[in-house]
């Protein structure tokens, strides 16, 4: 079409859900062309999404043969964790290794480290990327999708995967309405350098009420070159003061072993958000919504990176379907499979980030069962290993999350 940079499929967001959907496209031999809204070697602060579990690396390996052995290769992993009560502790439990040849249950590694190493396997693998590209506009009809860019620029495809992050253009230009909730609460969450000398373990603790800060909850995680420390805050503090230089320091000082208070690499605010989008498509079933763009997820119990992954894979697949098909309603079908998939996936993943929110954010009635359960533990085994999964939220998948599994 004059006037148009026609492409095969289009993804927009360069990030690592867009980037899977673009090895994914790949794969099936698909040309792909990202459009990315900040520029080539663009920077982007602090850890942010630093576990990949092993399903992750499994679809990620399955994309790009290797990818996922890379991955976890260079990221960290910790068999002990633990978790304490009023600086008790009520859990603690190291699982064996991994057998050689599997991968471990996960691995931890800033989110700029995954991307990198995606980038690396997307250029490689012939995706063309297109940065300064940011999309101003989504205009779908029966036979396509327009991209215009702020700049002028449009591109023009048969379909087009959003992936452009919690601030979606994309999601915003199909009418896709985010449905559920934000919780008033807030969490600082920071990112400490490792020392010269380690003085943490490697191991993952989980603090109730810690008493060094006033019986705030605490969680301290490693990753590859350093640590991530998550402060729940409590009804009447100030975000802005403690997660300031000074506020900051003081409450790192008061968790951790002195030194770690100086290596502060990144601070960041959050609060809690349970939010999908209505639909995963837009009407014409030509626009496809995938990680961020979808859904929103509170960082507890790692379920955005790794649900991003999967819808990537799905929504490549259902491009590839529909381009096979050879009928519209044939086409139409395989995106309306991949919608309803996944957001039935993203409703799970919502309702267990909304378990775990009960549990970090008690009624007087539940803050009751978790002090007598830490009374019990860690004797009572029950009420231990409650007190150590419960903040994360329920484990497992809905069966719609193996739709697209082959």
């Amino acid at each position: 079409m004059a006037g148009y940079e026609q492409r095969e499929a289009l993804v927009v967001g360069a990030g690592p859900v867009g980037l899977t959907a673009a090895l994914a496209l790949r794969s099936y031999g698909v040309p792909v062309t990202v459009l990315e809204a900040g520029p080539d070697g663009r920077q982007r602060p602090g850890s942010r999404a630093i576990f990949t579990h092993s399903n992750t690396l499994t679809i990620l390996d399955r994309l790009s043969p290797g990818l996922g052995a890379e991955l976890s290769t260079h990221g960290v992993y910790w068999n002990t964790q633990r978790t304490f009560y009023e600086g008790r502790e009520v859990y603690a439990k190291t699982y064996p290794d991994p057998p050689a040849g599997t991968y471990p249950h996960f691995t931890s590694l800033p989110q700029v480290h995954i991307e990198a190493y995606l980038y690396a396997r997307a250029v490689a693998a012939g995706v063309e990327f297109a940065w300064d590209q940011e999309v101003a506009d989504v205009a779908a009809d029966a036979e396509g999708v327009t991209v215009t860019t702020a700049a002028g620029t449009a591109w023009r495809a048969p379909y087009v995967i959003g992936a452009d992050g919690s601030r979606s253009v994309v999601r915003r230009q199909i009418g896709a309405r985010m449905e559920g909730s934000r919780d008033e609460g807030w969490y600082i969450v920071v990112d400490v350098a490792e020392l010269e000398q380690p003085a943490l373990p490697n191991e993952r603790h989980f603090h109730y009420a810690h008493p060094a800060v006033g019986g705030r909850n605490v969680l301290v995680v490693p990753f590859a070159g350093g640590y991530r420390v998550d402060l729940q805050l409590v009804d009447g503090d100030d975000p802005e003061a403690l997660a300031s230089p000074e506020g900051v320091r003081a409450w790192l000082d008061a968790v951790l072993p002195a030194g770690y208070a100086d290596r502060t690499t990144w601070v960041s605010t959050y609060q809690f958000l349970q939010l999908v989008a209505h639909d995963f498509a837009d009407p014409t079933r030509r626009v496809l919504l995938v990680g961020e763009a979808a859904h929103l997820f509170a960082p507890f119990g790692a379920r955005g990176l790794n649900s991003g992954v999967p819808d990537a894979e799905a929504a490549a697949l259902a491009v590839v379907l529909a381009r096979q098909a050879t009928n519209p309603a044939a086409a139409r079908s395989a995106v309306e499979t991949f919608a309803l998939a996944r957001r039935s996936a993203a409703l799970f993943n919502r309702d267990a980030a909304g378990e775990a929110l009960a549990h970090l954010r008690p009624t007087p009635e539940r803050a009751a069962e978790v002090r007598a359960a830490a009374e019990r533990a860690p004797q009572d085994e029950a009420a231990s290993t409650w007190l150590e999964k419960a903040p994360y939220g329920p484990r497992g998948v809905p069966r719609a999350e193996t739709v697209y599994r082959y």
